[in-house]
């Protein structure tokens, strides 16, 4: 009996098929608009669903610690990021006890410029 052998990525891509490399921001691999600006409000959303499922708070109570409706929490965890500057995001994430902080480090040449990081 034959051993089943694991094929490798290529054996069954076509010619015309290429793999890129990602830059680490999906956002400006799409080509978006402040893709920085998107991929820090991205984390901090991130963030605060991660907070809310592990307090297993329902979107309902969730929604009345930040001030908001419950269809809007909902949107929230789901990525639905406009309408939301950085500044309100840090302040659900300190409503729901976290300590936000912002580092500044001067630009090291050997390194691309990255406009702004949240980690």
């Amino acid at each position: 009996m034959p051993i089943n052998k694991r094929k490798t990525v290529n054996e069954n891509a076509s010619p015309e098929a290429t793999v890129e490399r990602s830059s680490g921001n999906v956002f400006a691999d799409l080509g978006l608009p402040n893709p920085e600006l998107a991929l820090a409000k991205a984390k901090l959303v991130r963030r605060i669903r991660d907070i809310i499922f592990e307090r297993g708070l329902t979107q309902t109570v969730a929604a009345k610690l930040l001030g908001l409706d419950q269809p809007k929490v909902s949107a929230l965890v789901r990525g639905r990021v406009d309408g939301y500057s950085l500044d309100r995001l840090f302040r659900f994430l300190n409503i729901l006890g976290q300590h936000v902080e912002i580092t500044v480090t001067p630009i090291d040449p050997d390194r691309p410029r990255r406009i702004l990081a949240v980690t």
